[in-house]
């Protein structure tokens, strides 16, 4: 009996992984063995840098309450400390918010902290 190999699938498979390779250098948009491993590595770095944005963000954030709590004689882990044991719930990226665009409302958080 001939040996039965779905090629439909398989070039289907194919197909999928040189169309997330389109626009890629050289061989690698149009070779499917380089663009195979380039999709690889592609999406392992997407991954990772999913992760990356949000600590890059929080970091962000973090700056931004930092600058604005130093306008008004305190440091953010002061700032952060007495927020959380006053009992108000606003998460950094809020804060942040507040610090850039709304420096009035964000005076007045800081006057109730303290």
């Amino acid at each position: 009996m001939p040996r039965s190999v779905n090629s439909v699938a398989s070039r289907a498979r194919r197909k999928k992984i040189m169309k997330q390779a389109k626009g890629y250098f050289g061989r690698r948009k149009n070779v499917w063995t380089v663009s195979k491993n380039a999709v690889e590595k592609a999406m392992a770095y997407s991954y990772v840098g999913r992760k990356h944005k949000k600590r890059n963000f929080r970091s962000l954030w973090i700056q931004r309450i930092n600058a604005g709590t130093r306008e008004h004689g305190m440091s953010y882990s002061a700032f952060m400390g007495k927020l959380n044991k006053s009992g108000i719930e606003l998460n950094r990226k809020v804060l942040a918010d507040l610090a850039m665009n709304n420096p009035v409302a964000f005076k007045a958080i800081i006057e109730k902290v303290k």
